[in-house]
């Protein structure tokens, strides 16, 4: 059959074109995921392991190593461009929660140390049988939760990194600390020493290792893509142990000695 007159002639040519070029845009974004993907493991697979000692003066009791803290912040600018924003922003998944919880029983916060990130709430909730008062006169942000009774739970922001004392107003042998750390990767050490930080981006970053007996360790490290093997020493031999006071920055009544 004739095409009329000023009507162009139709052929096969477009639709091949079209199946040739959306085949082209497929493989192009397949291989911009696995590309991506590949990307992400690169930088992910790291993994910082160690072993944490704690030097003490002769005579002193042993600590307990569980109650450690250790965390990598970025080296400086271009660590924290390319690790923090490219690397660790996918990484938010991990342990470290923005909220947690440190209860009172039995006159004593449990657990000893709690992790949270920097600018998490902690709630204390009080599972005692009378009331307690914690509160914490650390720089870093201090705060007062007031009396409350049993079944209660109150909670306190913290916001800036780093370690914050808490204790009991009412109660004097009451201590906790709660450490709020400005990355993912965190974590506490075992009760051997031990500790493990996983998916840890190749480059330079700042070891950050805290006990409450020996204060905080601060050193460079170059992570490889295969990760890396340290040993932390903290040395704690300054540490004595001493009463702490009240939040009115005084000592504790003697006369009262925790009776209820």
């Amino acid at each position: 059959m004739a095409t009329p007159t000023g009507y162009p002639r139709t052929t096969r040519r477009t639709p091949r074109c079209l199946r040739s070029c959306v085949r082209a845009a497929a493989r192009l974004a397949a291989a911009a995921l696995v590309a991506g993907a590949a990307a992400r493991d690169a930088r992910a697979q790291g993994a910082l392991r160690g072993q944490l000692s704690l030097v003490e003066r002769a005579g002193a009791r042993g600590a307990d190593l569980g109650d450690a803290v250790l965390f990598l912040a970025p080296a400086d600018d271009d660590a924290r461009d390319g690790g923090r924003d490219a690397g660790l922003a996918w990484l938010d998944g991990a342990a470290i929660a923005d909220t947690a919880s440190i209860s009172m029983h039995r006159r004593e916060f449990e657990p000893h140390v709690r992790v949270v990130r920097a600018g998490g709430r902690v709630g204390f909730p009080n599972d005692d049988p009378f009331s307690h008062n914690v509160f914490s006169n650390s720089m870093l942000g201090p705060f007062d939760l007031g009396l409350y009774r049993a079944g209660a739970s109150r909670a306190a922001r913290f916001p800036r990194a780093g370690a914050y004392a808490i204790y009991c107003n009412i109660h004097h042998r009451m201590v906790s600390y709660v450490v709020a750390v400005p990355t993912p990767l965190a974590v506490r050490a075992g009760a051997d020493g031990r500790f493990a930080i996983a998916g840890v981006p190749a480059g330079r970053w700042v070891l950050h290792a805290w006990h409450e007996r020996a204060g905080e360790s601060v050193r460079t490290i170059v992570v490889p893509p295969a990760g890396l093997d340290v040993r932390v020493e903290l040395d704690a031999r300054a540490y004595v142990p001493a009463a702490h006071l009240n939040k009115f920055g005084l000592p504790y009544a003697a006369t009262r000695a925790d009776r209820y």
